[in-house]
């Protein structure tokens, strides 16, 4: 009898090498998009919106800016373009609208000034946002959206000395602004889900989100400069352009649609104040700079003031200016 013939080892070699060379292709592509996947990952995690925490969203609020290179502001294009409609309805609506910087809006999101407005029965809205913005964006966002507020509260600092901030640049004149926003817009619903399913995937760099009923910002996470610095008034510099932005001042107020009785001007403070500058510039406006100065006030990174130091100082504000606001609020409004 015959044994069966065994494989041909030179067969068995081939047949190992053509199925070698038809897996190479289907790996290397796995391979491919698995680090394809990982770079993008880790760009999200450290450039982008899952570099910030989720904790702060709710019904009633929205991410509003995260501190990573590839996402930073999302505020002014959801103003601006209209994408958080029932935040740019509460703005437009408000009686009161406080305009200025990210130093006024920590100033003034405190239960002291929810409290004051809640006991007058008056709405409010702060409308303030990073990069120290100013007048420059503030005032064709107002024409877009047509305010009908009889108060208005506008934090002096640097909000008319002219300059462009660069989100400004980009919205004014961004040719893919609305994309991008909208492609901002979309990844909070995915950070939104995966972050508060999974806290661990995400980061802790400092974000605050936007009340869309009162404009107040709830901070989360943590900035790289955090330090807690006390208050305190600057020396006097500049002086050469308080002119200028007096009359800036002046052609900014002259649109408002309200008694220049109703308008206020104010200082939060922080670290070297610009105090003898926003007094100048008020008293060439004809109106009164309304900051109160109080003793053992902080800062929690030489910018912006401390949440107790927030309630304390917006607490003075009201005690000072809330009799002559309900005179205005008691007055018919103007039309433009």
């Amino acid at each position: 009898m015959h044994s069966p013939s065994l494989p041909n080892s030179e067969a068995i070699r081939s047949e190992k090498c053509a199925f070698a060379f038809s897996a190479k292709p289907t790996l290397y592509t796995l391979v491919l998009l698995l680090s394809v996947f990982g770079a993008f990952a880790y760009k999200l995690r450290s450039q982008g919106i899952f570099g910030c925490p989720a904790d702060g969203y709710g019904a009633n609020r929205y991410l509003a800016y995260c501190h990573a290179t590839a996402y930073g502001d999302f505020d002014r294009g959801a103003f601006w373009f209209g994408l958080e409609h029932e935040a740019t309805r509460f703005a437009a609506d408000a009686e009161v609208l406080f305009l200025g910087s990210s130093r006024m809006q920590f100033a003034f999101s405190t239960q002291a000034a929810s409290n004051w407005f809640s006991a007058a029965a008056v709405t409010y809205y702060l409308l303030g946002f990073t990069h120290i913005e100013n007048a420059v964006f503030a005032a064709p966002l107002l024409s877009r959206l047509k305010p009908r507020a009889k108060v208005y509260v506008i934090n002096v600092d640097q909000f008319f000395d002219g300059r462009e901030t660069p989100p400004t640049g980009q919205i004014l004149r961004g040719t893919d602004s609305l994309t991008r926003y909208k492609e901002k817009q979309f990844w909070q619903s995915l950070h939104r889900v995966l972050c508060t399913a999974l806290p661990a995937v995400c980061g802790s760099n400092f974000a605050y989100f936007r009340f869309r009923a009162t404009g107040a910002w709830q901070h989360a996470g943590w900035a790289a400069n955090y330090r807690v610095v006390p208050v305190s008034d600057g020396t006097v510099g500049n002086a050469d352009r308080w002119k200028d932005y007096s009359a800036a001042g002046e052609e900014f107020l002259s649109r408002l649609p309200v008694d220049r009785h109703c308008i206020f001007l104010t200082l939060a403070p922080y670290v070297d104040t610009k105090r003898a500058e926003a007094t100048a510039i008020a008293s060439a406006l004809g109106l009164d700079l309304v900051a109160p100065q109080l003793d053992g006030l902080q800062t929690f990174d030489g910018y912006h003031l401390d949440q107790p130091s927030a309630e304390r100082w917006s607490r003075a504000f009201f005690e000072a200016a809330g009799p002559r606001i309900r005179e205005c609020l008691d007055k018919p409004r103007h039309n433009s």
